[in-house]
């Protein structure tokens, strides 16, 4: 028996090619986002008479900083990278990366609370290539939640 668009829609996996990036509320188009992780780092407290009271632990979690690499290719005159990792004051900035279905309707969005650019990276020069020059930003990301829409 053959499925329904909507049973398809429901019980089969998103394609990744379909996403969006919105950075404070702007949309920006990149071509690869990797490395979004949620991660806890776990940090055990013993104290000092442990020895003479017994094992006695805290375990404390707290959001981990985790490396986030998005890559956009350039275009002249768009210097979006080059001026976020040049501000020295604000530049902790929320981003959303959004799966969306074929009408651009996001349907998984996972939110970053802050992301803070730490690299950029030009692209790779090769006079005897013809791709498209693809520049790299890699941002320190905290704060991830993943929210369905």
């Amino acid at each position: 028996m053959a499925l329904t668009k909507a049973e398809i829609k429901g019980q089969y996996p998103l394609p990744v090619y379909n996403f969006r990036v919105t950075v404070d509320g702007t949309s920006v188009s990149f071509s690869e986002v990797s490395g979004v992780t949620l991660e806890y780092e776990i940090i055990t407290y013993k104290h000092g008479l442990s020895f003479w009271e017994g094992e006695g632990f805290k375990k404390y979690y707290y959001n981990k900083y985790i490396p986030v690499t998005l890559k956009k290719g350039t275009v002249k005159g768009t210097n979006l990278f080059f001026e976020w990792i040049q501000e020295k004051e604000s530049s902790s900035r929320a981003m959303d990366i959004s799966l969306c279905d074929e009408n651009g309707t996001p349907l998984v969005s996972w939110h970053i609370g802050k992301a803070v650019p730490v690299k950029l990276q030009a692209p790779t020069f090769d006079a005897n290539s013809n791709e498209v020059s693809i520049e790299s930003l890699e941002i320190m990301a905290a704060g991830i939640k993943v929210v369905h829409h």
